[in-house]
């Protein structure tokens, strides 16, 4: 009870900044709708509630069971069987994914039963080349350099709308539910291949799940119009009684702990079918991951409830009226401070931040890495702002960050590289997906723009600023650590020459 309440002050911390940011909007240049703050306000009860009963779920069950299965997939040493079996968790935990279900109602120019499977087929490919990687020992750093050169090629030759898609796809993949089974899954693979690079090795599989949903909608984009379809994004933006509202909020439970049992089930039955035939784990370690469970469904439906009923209208509302002002410049600053606090909302975001803390001993504390991704994201939202508001292609963004993030490559630890795109993948997830996007087609719509080409990409730029944020983090990290070695060994000689001095003197 004393954990739970721990992670209940924890997600109490972290969804309040945005929400006092949200309501001092409200009162003062942005006045909402009394049903719709009425909305937002159950919405960010529900979402403290959801998250910190997610987390909890999240370190009983989600993290054992990826490491679990990790582990016996080497122990198995069966190539083949760590290829079908990593494939099979990928496509079908990321056709489940609630944030990615939340993107494609969002994308009308292509229909769900393509997009989807799609983005779940690149999901999976990825999470296979990134095991091989982990068993090769490849250098993490030049597979992304070759993943995002192949991402860039192939949108030179697609719909240039499909690359802020695609990138939005990217972001979403690695939600909630991927995020926590494979961090583990990664970390129970390189733990039993042992070796050097363990530390290093536990890392970049996020970041290299969301790649294969990027490459996957560029190469589909080369046979869909953009514009065959308009855009449209309904939702319900205000109640008007009390009854409307718990109808309103039991409708959306329902769906999503549906939408969350599915999810999970891939997962479930693959832990299941190792378990009987070969890890037999005792009834007591069964009990408390079944318990994981009942948290994790139980608090992602309700965050998920929370955050598409109650945030999503205010986001969207939020956005038009900003965008309506005679002062509207106020968005820039203003997409600055949100984004600063919005990713702190990231139920997956915790699970790496508390994973990386975990694996490096401390050395890269959660507090740390909390602070490179608030940066990230804040001037994420502004570059996404300007690029609306301009009108420019996202390639002008998008392009010289990545080619920024792959230089630092060369020049931090392997280690912070796979952080950092792993980083990109969690900072865009559920808030980004049902808060920021529709923030942004608020801008979008009520400037007179196309949200298809001005909103979408919002959810991209997202996560590609961590990228570099988290690496300079890590250029500073070996700056400080050779400093320090150097002082050390500076000490050392001192002290050798002073003992020099007392021999010389007896």
């Amino acid at each position: 009870m004393q954990v739970l309440w721990k992670n209940m002050r924890e997600s109490l911390s972290s969804v309040l900044p945005i929400s006092l940011i949200v309501l001092f909007l409200h009162f003062t240049i942005a006045p909402m709708p009394l049903g719709t703050l009425v909305l937002f306000a159950t919405g960010t009860v529900l979402l403290v509630l959801g998250m910190g009963l997610f987390s909890m779920g999240s370190d009983l069950a989600m993290m054992s069971m990826g490491e679990l299965v990790g582990a016996k997939l080497m122990h198995a040493r069966n190539l083949w069987l760590l290829i079908i079996i990593s494939l099979i968790i990928g496509v079908s935990v990321t056709i489940a994914e609630p944030d990615l279900q939340v993107l494609s109602k969002q994308v009308p120019a292509v229909p769900d039963l393509i997009l989807i499977p799609v983005v779940a087929v690149g999901a999976g490919i990825f999470l296979v080349i990134g095991l091989l990687r982990i068993l090769l020992q490849f250098r993490i750093s030049w597979l992304f350099i070759l993943s995002y050169a192949a991402v860039f090629t192939v949108a030179a030759f697609t719909a240039p709308d499909y690359l802020a898609v695609a990138l939005d796809s990217g972001g979403v993949t690695t939600g909630p539910i991927t995020v926590p089974f494979v961090l583990a899954l990664g970390a129970g693979v390189s733990a039993v291949r042992g070796g050097k690079s363990v530390e290093e090795d536990s890392f970049g599989l996020c970041g290299l799940v969301s790649i294969g949903p990027i490459i996957a909608v560029v190469i589909m984009g080369m046979f869909f119009d953009p514009s065959a379809t308009g855009f449209a994004f309904e939702t319900v933006t205000s109640v008007s009684s009390l009854s409307q509202l718990i109808g309103l909020y039991l409708q959306g439970l329902r769906a999503f702990s549906k939408e969350v049992a599915i999810a999970l089930s891939p997962i479930v039955i693959i832990f299941g079918v190792f378990q009987v035939v070969s890890m037999r784990l005792p009834k007591r370690q069964i009990i408390k991951i079944v318990v994981g469970l009942v948290y994790t469904l139980v608090g992602l439906s309700i965050f998920l409830t929370g955050v598409n009923i109650g945030f999503m209208p205010a986001g969207t509302l939020l956005g038009g009226t900003l965008a309506s002002l005679p002062y509207n410049w106020i968005l820039y600053p203003l997409s600055v401070l949100i984004g600063f606090f919005v990713v702190a909302a990231e139920p997956a975001v915790h699970v790496l931040n508390k994973q990386v803390e975990d694996i490096t001993s401390g050395a890269i504390s959660q507090k740390l890495m909390m602070t490179g991704l608030s940066f990230g994201v804040g001037f994420s939202l502004l570059l996404a702002m300007i690029r609306m508001i301009s009108g420019i292609s996202i390639w002008y963004f998008a392009l010289p960050a990545y080619t920024i993030a792959m230089i630092l490559t060369f020049f931090v630890p392997q280690v912070f590289t796979a952080i950092a795109f792993d980083s990109g993948g969690v900072a865009a997830g559920t808030m980004a997906a049902a808060f920021l996007l529709p923030f942004a087609t608020g801008v979008s719509e009520t400037l007179g723009g196309n949200p298809l080409t001005d909103a979408f990409g919002i959810v991209g730029l997202v996560a590609t600023l961590p990228l570099i944020s988290i690496q300079v983090m890590g250029v500073i990290y070996k700056m400080k650590l050779k400093r320090a070695e150097t002082a050390e060994s500076m000490q050392v000689v001192d002290e050798a020459e002073t003992r020099g001095q007392v021999v010389e003197l007896r």
